[in-house]
């Protein structure tokens, strides 16, 4: 039986996906910086032809992240978005898909300002409502994309729902699942069909490195994944495949002091007279705390909270000073960022206010700090505002 089958969570992000090297006995992947291979005779060589094609870090971290999500195979692209898109090339023009109303920005960026021109279609709906996705979908639709939980707003999606009916209606479900991590949730377990990662976040968990990632639990899907990896060339180089393998290493270490540190500051934050409301699916005040409690493992290391106005909010993100004022999240450093003016920037300002992404809107992604430090510095900040 292989590692994944046998092995919990913790010792599978490990090991699997990794031997030690077979030339020195190092425990840890090298860096296969190369970009082609010296071949035997024509026709024989070791498995190894060209670099786009295949490269010995890289396959270890996609073994790697298989293993993690419990997919059949994985593949490492060059971006998380670059990841969305070889998704997307699973459909064809005239097909329809239903999509999170909140998606990340860059998402909605690449369906409506690329992805349309090509023929696809979509619709943004808010997949914490069954009966939304259900009456978005057509005859034509092929594909419901969810985030779960969404960017900044923390909404959920029930993915045994969302399985259940996007398998029913013939179409094929898409997760992206960078918000949560697979150690506070696994799509795959749940009967998606593919898991969408930017490993730039809670995956490389350091902040150096960008990168995404594709799990597939079908033979068809990875099939086809493969040959557009290969014929696209969006591929994760091999510096960048050993420092997310760096990092899963340590994932459930990280991210129980995420969800810890992240629980706490919203406690704090709810409590607090200047915010006027936190939105963070660990508190019970949260409208899908119950589906929290069942789907994942943990709460999530995001939290998103309201001051009122844009000129409180504007106070408060530069008054802190441990926080960094940064877009991204994921890492063991905590960031703080304006979503509207930052990672949601491209989202036309009606549909932002639409979806209640409001100009007042904070997000942190917590780090891995001491707890007393991080709250030290919300304290100060907020008795500027």
């Amino acid at each position: 039986m292989k590692l994944r089958d046998t092995a919990r969570f913790g010792t599978v992000c490990v090991h699997a996906g990794q031997e030690p090297d077979p030339a020195t006995g190092a425990i840890i992947t090298p860096i296969y910086q190369t970009s082609t291979y010296v071949q035997e005779g024509l026709g024989r060589h070791k498995g190894y032809e060209y670099a786009r094609t295949q490269n010995p870090t890289r396959a270890a971290l996609e073994g790697n992240l298989a293993a993690i999500e419990r997919g059949r195979a994985a593949y490492a692209f060059a971006s998380g978005m670059a990841a969305t898109s070889a998704v997307l090339t699973l459909l064809q023009a005239g097909d329809h898909v239903v999509v999170t109303d909140n998606v990340y920005g860059g998402t909605y960026r690449l369906f409506e300002q690329v992805l349309r021109k090509f023929g696809l279609d979509f619709s943004y709906v808010d997949t914490a409502a069954v009966d939304e996705i259900e009456a978005a979908f057509r005859p034509e639709t092929r594909m419901l994309f969810v985030e779960t939980p969404t960017n900044p707003l923390l909404r959920l999606t029930d993915l045994a729902a969302a399985v259940e009916l996007a398998h029913r209606r013939g179409a094929v479900l898409v997760v992206d699942n960078t918000f949560a991590s697979p150690y506070v949730q696994r799509p795959i377990e749940l009967g998606a069909d593919l898991v969408v990662h930017s490993t730039t976040k809670f995956l490389n968990g350091h902040s150096d490195s960008v990168g995404g990632a594709v799990v597939a639990a079908r033979e068809d899907h990875a099939d086809w994944l493969r040959f557009v990896q290969n014929a696209e060339g969006a591929i994760l180089g091999p510096m960048d495949a050993w420092l997310v393998l760096r990092g899963t290493k340590t994932l459930p270490l990280r991210m129980e002091r995420h969800n810890t540190n992240a629980l706490a500051l919203a406690e704090y934050l709810d409590a607090h007279p200047k915010v006027t409301r936190v939105h963070y699916p660990g508190l019970p005040a949260h409208p899908q705390h119950a589906l929290a409690c069942r789907q994942m493992h943990g709460f999530g290391g995001l939290i998103a909270f309201e001051l009122g106005s844009i000129e409180r909010a504007r106070t408060l993100l530069e008054s802190v000073r441990l926080m960094a004022l940064a877009e991204s999240l994921g890492g063991v450093e905590t960031l703080i960022s304006h979503p509207a003016s930052m990672t949601h920037a491209s989202v036309p300002r009606e549909r932002r206010e639409r979806m209640g992404l409001t100009e007042d809107l904070v997000r942190v992604s917590v780090g891995i700090e001491d707890l007393e430090d991080l709250q030290e510095d919300l304290a100060r900040a907020l008795d500027r505002v």
